[in-house]
């Protein structure tokens, strides 16, 4: 997908791309106080199809924290900033981008997964030890990976960098906790306060993490690519990982036993090493870079 619009920066939001605000049932306080934290206009309660000053929102609803398209998000044109098809206001918006365990697809694949036949669990190394592994997610993103990994039993450190999905991974974990079915995968999962992946990575002493898993943006430039609504929002808020390389070589220091790695199907390795072998799926593959053998058990 190619969006005109400039990404969001990766320390900091942008005030004028982004603000907090709520629903009638929304938090008011948790809103307040995000808003204060990440230096954000708190907007309070609105109808986000009718907003106009930011195409962006972190909206806390009756469910939690999501990140949510504007009226002038769905129609503003975004490389000359007049306004085109249906004015702001006009018309249903998507639903929120958040961070869901519970139900939706996430709780269909937590009932019905092919456990450690996974494609992601393969790449992992599940099916070949029964050995409790640590995994660092170092693009968590919605954290959805890793919480297949931790239903598997491994104990996964989530890395996030941007303040708005970090902010909407956060507030996901927090409410799968509450769930009977989901708790203790979640007490596996352990989100590290915002920073660069790269620099805690760097921070690890050699070979102390026994699987690093990298899943970064990729650039995509096909403007005609029907892509699913959490993509989009996603290359609309974080943009491309320009540093993919510095983060390979990072968790390759980092790792004992391998680094893995989640690509678009049909693209290019990230520069460097070449991956010793792939995991192919029908949009995605995983590349795997063995540093020794997994643990028998």
């Amino acid at each position: 997908m190619s969006d005109a619009r400039p990404s969001l920066p990766r320390t900091a939001p942008d005030a004028t791309a982004v603000a907090v605000a709520r629903t009638a049932l929304g938090d008011a306080r948790a809103a307040r106080e995000l808003a204060q934290t990440l230096g954000l206009a708190d907007l309070g309660t609105v109808q986000p199809s009718a907003v106009t000053q930011v195409p962006l929102l972190l909206l806390f609803d009756e469910v939690g924290l999501g990140l949510q398209v504007t009226g002038e998000g769905r129609y503003a044109d975004r490389a000359s900033g007049r306004a085109k098809g249906k004015p702001p206001g006009k018309g249903a918006l998507p639903g929120p981008v958040r961070a869901e365990f519970v139900s939706g697809r996430m709780g269909y694949r937590r009932e019905h997964g092919g456990g450690a036949g996974q494609l992601v669990a393969r790449a992992v190394g599940l099916h070949k030890t029964k050995a409790p592994l640590t995994v660092v997610d170092a693009t968590a993103g919605l954290g959805q990976d890793a919480f297949v990994l931790a239903g598997l039993g491994c104990q996964v450190t989530l890395l996030e960098r941007n303040p708005l999905v970090h902010a909407v991974l956060a507030d996901g974990l927090a409410r799968a906790a509450l769930n009977a079915e989901c708790a203790d995968t979640i007490a596996r999962m352990t989100l590290v306060p915002r920073g660069s992946s790269i620099d805690w990575l760097r921070s690890q002493a050699p070979g102390s993490v026994d699987v690093v898993y990298l899943d970064p943006m990729f650039p995509h430039r096909d403007k005609s690519a029907r892509v699913k609504k959490e993509m989009a929002v996603f290359r609309q808020v974080v943009g491309d990982d320009d540093d993919a390389v510095a983060l390979l070589e990072a968790a390759l220091a980092a790792a004992r036993y391998r680094v893995v790695v989640k690509r678009p199907r049909k693209a290019p390795a990230i520069e460097g090493p070449e991956p010793a072998t792939r995991l192919e799926g029908k949009s995605s593959r995983y590349d795997l870079y063995p540093l020794r053998a997994l643990p028998p058990a």
